[in-house]
């Protein structure tokens, strides 16, 4: 699962499909709301706003 930049879903899909041999799911967290989980404000590869999952 990665949490990253609009700049960083394309690197973020390539690990994932690297990781587990499948495609990903790809989440806009600015659309999306969690019940039990807070996504991170900042993008696992930058510094920039975390704006989609990769799961």
């Amino acid at each position: 699962m990665y949490c990253v930049c609009k700049g960083h879903v394309e690197l973020a899909i390539d690990k994932f499909v690297d990781e587990f041999e499948d495609a990903p799911d790809i989440v806009d967290l600015n659309k999306t709301e969690f019940a039990d989980w807070d996504p991170p404000r900042c993008c696992d590869l930058c510094e920039q706003n975390a704006e989609f999952l990769v799961v």
